[in-house]
């Protein structure tokens, strides 16, 4: 049965502007506990130990992107046992249906706000256990 909370939330993303406004967001705003990786690959070596309730990630990363990132992380022993949500600013309908037919739960749109950031993650978990 899915866990209704999250409390810790793995970030993937290459951009460190970026993961440094994702970390305000998360953790002063929403009050999450957050791992942020600049790598898929850094995601793959730290999500065992972290642990987390969500994995977040961006979609265009260089060298290992968010789609190849999510499906190494499902293909390892035990696969993925959390919700995956996509961040992007490519949000055309095939593209959100390519996301979803990957096995993530939703897709937030970039440039995100950092005030609704943690909402946002929520809303995507009640949709998902509501259904």
């Amino acid at each position: 049965m899915p866990r209704q909370s999250v409390d810790r939330v793995l970030y993937v993303e290459d951009d460190p502007d970026i993961r440094a406004v994702a970390e305000l967001a998360l953790v002063d705003v929403a009050g999450f506990e957050a791992r942020l990786c600049e790598s898929g690959q850094q995601a793959l070596e730290q999500v065992d130990d972290f642990h987390p309730d969500l994995v977040l990630l961006d979609v265009m990363m260089p060298g290992m992107d968010g789609p190849e990132t999510l499906r190494a992380l499902q293909e390892r022993p035990g696969g993925l046992p959390v919700p995956a949500v996509f961040m992007t600013a490519r949000l055309q309908p095939e593209e959100i249906e390519e996301y979803r037919a990957m096995g993530a739960i939703g897709v937030i749109p970039k440039p995100f706000d950092p005030m609704t950031l943690g909402d946002q993650i929520r809303e995507l978990l009640a949709g998902r256990e509501g259904a």
